[in-house]
């Protein structure tokens, strides 16, 4: 068995360290900075979908992005805390599957996120913004990661926060858990799964009895 993890609203709340590393981007060009609401609201979005989205002009996204880089990565790691479950959630997957991180996030700020929190030995693969040209709901990262995973297994299942990890495993033919301890709810999830729990480890218990 295969279970691959979301990492924002999953596993990890890194919500505080989005905020600011946002209001740092918005204040560097002297823009006003967005309502938390509608920041919160695009996060498992890459970041220049999300600055888009927030009204910044296309020829000017990947200066935002940058400006947010450079603050985040400075305070990601103190500003980052597990979602209650998680490490439980990981250590009971470890028991019975091999384990993988999708994420959209950037790559090498997840693996030293996960490393800062002691999980990233659990994980085999882990595939970040940065790894793929098409994100979630995309099924490019899925298959990425599958791809560098030995195949012997059939059962995939893929647990997130958000439709764009559903989305992203039924488009990859794999099976989805959603979780309501993140940024999607049972209302917004209920459209895109059929199995949805309040956090990783309900998920993991969910799999595991299967």
């Amino acid at each position: 068995m295969i279970i691959l993890f979301d990492l924002d609203g999953t596993l990890i709340d890194s919500t505080e360290a989005i905020l600011e590393s946002f209001s740092v981007a918005f204040k560097t060009f002297e823009e006003e900075v967005p309502p938390d609401e509608l920041i919160k609201a695009e996060i498992g979005h890459p970041l220049d979908h999300m600055f888009s989205t927030l009204g910044v002009e296309k020829e000017k996204v990947w200066d935002y992005v940058n400006a947010y880089k450079m603050h985040y990565r400075k305070i990601s790691c103190a500003k980052t805390v597990l979602l209650p479950g998680a490490r439980e959630a990981v250590e009971l997957a470890r028991e019975h599957a091999t384990l993988g991180v999708v994420t959209t996030k950037t790559a090498k700020y997840s693996i030293e996120l996960l490393e800062h929190m002691g999980l990233m030995s659990y994980f085999e693969v882990l595939i970040g913004r940065e790894d793929v040209m098409n994100p979630k709901p995309h099924p490019e990262p899925i298959q990425k990661a599958l791809s560098k995973l030995p195949t012997v297994t059939t059962e995939v299942w893929m647990i997130g926060d958000t439709c764009m990890d559903m989305l992203s495993a039924k488009h990859a033919n794999v099976g989805s858990v959603g979780v309501t301890c993140g940024y999607g709810n049972m209302e917004t999830l209920s459209k895109c799964s059929d199995n949805i729990y309040q956090n990783a480890l309900e998920a993991v218990g969910f799999i595991a009895n299967k």
